[in-house]
């Protein structure tokens, strides 16, 4: 996306042009994938929270569930789109917003492509597994779905910090805990 495509608003992070207008209300939305992401935090989950928006309401909010499971697949958005589809049939994904903490994986992303989502709003990139955009361009690469657009950076400073907090734990599910003693919590960012 070019500099001249967003804006930065204080508090915020950058905003699409197009979408500026409704800076509220796009924040509104984003602050509440982030208290999923802090929820998550606070059960030992990866801090990664979404909620899926239809004509203006939210329809459907997720966390990862992950550790608790015992399932890599239960990602946020994953956990959300399951709720949508216990209310509303798969099509009004071809109205609905995403917006979430980290940007999407390879797998969320391949699926919300196939469900035909408008837009997907998002915090911080995923420089490891990153479907729109850091690793693979899934929401735009050629394809039989049609793409969707992708905006990220909203709110990406507290997205990256809850993403810190969460590392510099003691995760007693991962497969090969690293030890943690003496591990402080970096609050410096790099500019985007």
């Amino acid at each position: 996306m070019a500099s001249s495509d967003v804006e930065t608003l204080d508090g915020i992070g950058t905003i699409p042009e197009g979408f500026r207008e409704d800076a509220e209300t796009h924040k509104g939305f984003m602050e509440k994938a982030l208290e999923m992401a802090e929820k998550a935090l606070s059960i030992g989950e990866t801090p990664v929270g979404c909620v899926f928006v239809a004509n203006g309401t939210i329809i459907a909010s997720g966390m990862n569930d992950t550790n608790r499971s015992l399932n890599g697949t239960r990602h946020a958005e994953l956990v959300a789109i399951s709720e949508v589809l216990k209310l509303h049939p798969a099509s009004v994904f071809a109205c609905a917003d995403l917006y979430v903490t980290v940007e999407p994986c390879i797998m969320c992303a391949s699926i919300l492509r196939q469900y035909h989502i408008k837009n997907v709003f998002y915090g911080c990139g995923n420089e490891r597994f990153g479907g729109n955009g850091s690793v693979l361009s899934i929401h735009s690469d050629f394809g039989i779905d049609p793409p969707y657009a992708s905006h990220g950076g909203m709110y990406r400073k507290e997205a990256v910090m809850l993403l810190r907090r969460f590392y510099i734990q003691h995760n007693e599910k991962a497969p090969n805990p690293r030890p943690k003693k003496g591990r402080e919590l970096n609050t410096s960012l790099e500019p985007t």
